[in-house]
């Protein structure tokens, strides 16, 4: 009697644990919902306004006034983009890594990973200075190739795990078949690492298209990416709440339903290789 006692405060508490942890995530957002569905004096009312009559008017100002849906084109062709450039060119990078050891190899991997915990701020100037001179400000091509910089990196060291956890036997087999070291990558390593490729692939187009201060500082009018655009909702007179926090919802709609699509190759792309 006791131990089932125990067993279902035990369950309680974690029912408990987890609705708390769920409200504290979702209470930013859901914030962020309402003061988008507000009017402007609502949105300013303190203490803040719970019961309110709601109103989409920040929406379709922010749609008929501002070039918001450009800039979220932009978004998605520099997160498209460099999504594809970092796995095609860090699948093999990491393959490579995991595959064929020599001395340093693993010096190499961990310098990699090291460019990802670089600062931004502290390459900002001398990118700014490089894609100057080359001609690339304020184009798609600019966040591209400085994005790939940090994201490659991660996506090097995410697949090399995956691509270790594969028995080499699997290959060894096609090797004796005929297969060629890239034909055995193709036909078998890659798409047996598809769930871990699919997980990496959805974390770089996030952190892409949430990338803020490199699309600040390099881009103009041509580019201006989501996160920038949003902020252009901050005038000298002052900020209007109704408008910016319209945009930010506008600006987690499409990652969201991406995510949700994704889901199910999002957790076996994470979970690849935690049990033998």
């Amino acid at each position: 009697m006791d131990r089932f006692l125990t067993e279902k405060v035990k369950k309680a508490f974690l029912v408990i644990a987890t609705v708390a942890l769920f409200v504290f995530i979702l209470f930013p957002p859901a914030v962020l919902f309402l003061t988008s569905i507000k009017t402007e004096l609502d949105a300013l009312s303190f203490p803040p306004k719970w019961f309110f009559q709601p109103t989409l008017k920040n929406y379709a100002a922010i749609l008929k006034t501002s070039p918001l849906i450009g800039y979220a084109v932009n978004s998605l062709i520099v997160a498209s983009l460099n999504t594809i450039a970092c796995v095609v060119i860090g699948s093999m990078a990491a393959y490579s890594l995991a595959r064929y050891k020599f001395k340093g190899s693993e010096n190499i991997a961990f310098w990699m990973l090291s460019i990802r915990m670089m600062p931004p701020v502290a390459a900002i100037i001398p990118i700014y200075i490089l894609m100057k001179n080359v001609g690339l400000l304020d184009t798609p091509w600019c966040l591209v190739i400085t994005y790939l910089t940090f994201n490659l990196p991660f996506v090097v060291w995410m697949m090399k795990g995956f691509f270790e956890e594969i028995p080499r036997e699997l290959e060894e087999s096609a090797f004796i078949d005929g297969c060629s070291p890239l034909n055995a990558f193709i036909r078998i390593a890659l798409p047996l690492v598809a769930p871990g490729l699919a997980a990496t692939a959805i974390l770089v187009f996030i952190f892409s298209w949430n990338e803020f201060l490199f699309a600040l500082i390099l881009t103009g009018t041509k580019a201006v990416t989501l996160p920038v655009g949003i902020i252009g909702f901050m005038k000298e007179t002052g900020i209007n709440w109704g408008y910016m926090t319209a945009g930010g919802i506008l600006a987690l709609v499409p990652v969201i339903l991406f995510t949700m699509l994704v889901q199910k190759h999002l957790v076996k792309g994470l979970t690849l290789g935690a049990l033998k």
